[in-house]
């Protein structure tokens, strides 16, 4: 198997090559309405592509991290399709690629049926060997973890076939790995071969979950430093946008139902002025009371014109005022998590970053304040 047939794609299929990561000046000087020429489109297009690039690649790597298959393989496909684009790979792009190819391929470990190489008898974890041969090498110093993860993988290429009795097809995995330079794990994974055991402790405690769990870990660098990708910046500003937009227009069905009620109290005060009003001032405004019988009369109607305002505004007061919600302990967890996220005083970034139900940035500081008084909390 050739490392370099699958450094470019997550499919062999693919292409590959570079593309410049810098904003050229000259995107810059150019007019918002102009047309771009051809050349400056291909480097405004280049330019776009590696942002995307970085941009998907933090989403199939979040996927991952949390287990969303679905939302994994849309990404996965999304990321294939701008490489497939890409005219060349910088190196600043190139463990981009990498890690989505090696992701790719880990997420389809125990699917034998499943094939990334024209070989047909390589199968996903052995393809991904190869992969991580390669972000290897783009590490200035490997660490216990880079150590662990090629460990368990080789374990894994191995122990998928023996898990299903084929233990032939896991001969033949070691004998393609025979280049691996931990030959004391590759006697050992042959003695569990000639064994015909796949429940020996030895693979259940290298298993495939903790390879995962150790990827996980690994791709968490990645994720906090992608984190400053430019469309991710701006995608978040636009959502804390709308999201605020949308806590502030909570508050439009109180405004309509007062609106709604101020047009009945107006409506029912016209109907008791015009009871009292004579015929001949039916067109005035207000009743033209002249006669000093009558006197009484318009004191009686200010009255109850009085008395109906002050029913409204009570009325107005009871439908828009808020009834004080319990504070759960979901949400409860939700805050300290984002308190250990964000930081104390984060208070809209944790409220937009988690869901809560019709709280606000002042609710959470008070609540905060609230559970520290009661106990010493903990963030861990």
């Amino acid at each position: 198997m050739q490392p370099a047939a699958v450094a470019a794609a997550l499919s062999p299929r693919s292409r590959r090559g570079e593309v410049d990561d810098g904003a050229p000046e000259s995107w810059a000087a150019a007019a918002p309405d102009a047309p771009l020429s051809p050349e400056l489109l291909a480097e405004v297009e280049a330019v776009a592509s590696g942002w995307m690039l970085e941009f998907t690649c933090h989403c199939l790597c979040s996927h991952f991290c949390d287990g969303r298959m679905p939302d994994f393989q849309r990404s996965r496909d999304a990321a294939q399709a701008i490489i497939n684009g890409l005219p060349r790979i910088t190196a600043h792009q190139r463990k981009a690629v990498n890690l989505c190819q090696f992701l790719a391929r880990i997420a389809e470990g125990k699917s034998l049926g499943y094939h990334f190489e024209s070989d047909q008898r390589i199968s996903p974890l052995e393809s991904a060997l190869s992969i991580w041969t390669l972000l290897e090498k783009e590490e200035s110093k490997l660490e216990k973890l880079h150590e662990d993860i090629r460990r368990l993988i080789l374990i894994q290429a191995v122990a998928v076939y023996i898990e299903k009795g084929y233990y032939k097809e896991a001969s033949g995995v070691l004998d393609r790995l025979d280049s691996e330079p931990n030959k004391t794990l590759r006697m050992k994974l042959a003695m569990i071969i000639n064994r015909r055991d796949p429940y020996v402790p030895f693979l259940q405690n290298f298993s495939y979950n903790l390879l995962v769990d150790k990827i996980k870990s690994y791709i968490d660098d990645f994720l906090k430093k992608s984190a400053t990708n430019f469309l991710i910046k701006a995608a978040m500003k636009e959502v804390e946008a709308k999201r605020l937009e949308g806590k502030a227009s909570q508050d439009t069905p109180a405004s309509v139902v007062e609106t709604n009620h101020g047009n009945a109290l107006e409506m029912e005060q016209r109907s008791h002025i015009e009871a009292h009003t004579p015929l001949n001032a039916e067109m005035a405004p207000f009743p033209r009371i002249k006669k000093r019988g009558r006197t009484s009369a318009c004191r009686n109607l200010q009255n109850d014109l009085q008395n109906l305002k002050n029913n409204a505004e009570t009325s107005s007061r009871r439908l828009t005022g808020r009834k004080k919600q319990r504070w759960t302990l979901e949400e409860d967890k939700k805050l300290k998590k984002g308190v250990k996220e964000f930081g104390m005083g984060n208070w809209t970034k944790i409220l937009i970053h988690y869901d809560f139900n019709n709280r606000t940035g002042v609710m959470l500081k008070d609540r905060w304040r609230t559970m520290s008084k009661q106990c010493k909390v903990s963030l861990m």
